[in-house]
């Protein structure tokens, strides 16, 4: 067992108040830490804490907010944890509730970048010794971008929770507005099933991309007089999900509810998640969902709490028990 009078949990500010439910879930406190910001833009981050041989953990979301861009906060991010390695820390544990740049992970066309693999550099580069993340958007190539070791958390039994208490009727399917998620959906389902003891039809809908124009509705299974629950890991301008929810009722489906981790929510998803066709969106609070009409927000948007999944999981590091047990409960 790990001594826990060497553990650190630090978090920047813009992600203070998830980082202090982690620690009160594991009852303890923040660590100290001293951010301080220059008339020209620059900064400096300090432990205020001795971590010395310490085993630390950083809590920071990278999603970009009204005063502080994605690299803003990637930066002191970055920097946060070269220092905790300058000073003698023995591990240091990045725990990045969202991670930007993921859905950049192969080459579409010619001469793309492959910028999860740049980010992953920048990580190991300052000495970064593991990485964890909640539903990225591609696990494998997240896993292969990594040379350090990493974690990969699920907000799946969150959203099987809020499902099971949601007085959806007795016809629920699930459904991956893409093929490519079809795998995400499919772990939802299985867990889904468990939960109810009973099967749980799966459905997909056959979409393309191209220049961010998204096209095709079509959906391959029945989903006449169900309750769908659409699952995905991230929305932004919600046209995705409208196109999916939209299909879903043309193939004679009663209530429409999308579980999707990141709510990233572009501005111009307050006039495409307005409409009727999608009833409720369920999202995790490892986005601010600050670009979002209140009037939106109270109508048709529910906020789930992730920060106690953090803290099982750092809990699981900190005791050396395997990850998987989080997952294997259900």
């Amino acid at each position: 067992m790990a001594d826990h009078d060497h553990i650190r949990i630090f978090s920047l500010s813009s992600m203070r108040p998830f980082g202090e439910t982690i620690a009160r879930c594991l009852n303890r406190g923040l660590s100290r830490l001293e951010e301080r910001n220059f008339e020209d833009g620059e900064f400096k981050i300090r432990s205020l804490e001795n971590v010395r041989n310490c085993h630390c953990f950083v809590v920071e979301s990278l999603f970009q907010e009204p005063k502080m861009s994605v690299n803003d906060k990637l930066m002191r991010l970055l920097c946060c944890i070269g220092s905790l390695k300058d000073a003698a820390a023995a591990r240091v544990t990045a725990i990045v509730p969202y991670t930007a740049f993921a859905r950049k992970d192969r080459k579409t066309k010619h001469r793309d970048p492959l910028t999860l693999a740049y980010l992953a550099r920048l990580f190991e580069a300052v000495g970064t010794d593991h990485y964890a993340t909640m539903d990225i958007h591609n696990l494998q190539a997240y896993q292969n971008a990594f040379r350090i070791q990493t974690d990969h958390f699920k907000a799946e039994n969150l959203f099987v929770d809020y499902v099971l208490n949601a007085g959806l009727g007795d016809r629920i399917a699930v459904m991956s507005p893409d093929v490519g998620g079809v795998k995400r959906a499919t772990s939802f389902r299985d867990t889904l099933e468990k939960r109810l003891a009973r099967k749980v039809p799966l459905t997909f809908m056959e979409k393309k991309r191209s220049r961010g124009e998204v096209s095709g509705d079509t959906v391959i299974g029945e989903l006449e007089h169900q309750d769908v629950v659409i699952v995905d890991d991230l929305v932004s301008s919600g046209t995705t999900l409208v196109k999916a929810a939209e299909a879903c009722k043309k193939k004679g489906a009663n209530r429409v509810l999308a579980a999707v981790t990141h709510g990233v929510f572009s501005t111009a998803a307050n006039d495409r998640l307005g409409g009727g066709a999608l009833d409720e969106l369920v999202v995790t609070n490892t986005v601010e969902p600050f670009r979002l009409q209140d009037q939106l927000f109270k109508d048709k948007i529910k906020l789930l709490d992730a920060a106690p999944v953090f803290a099982e999981a750092i809990r699981h590091m900190i005791e050396g028990t395997p990850l998987e047990e989080m997952w294997e409960e259900n």
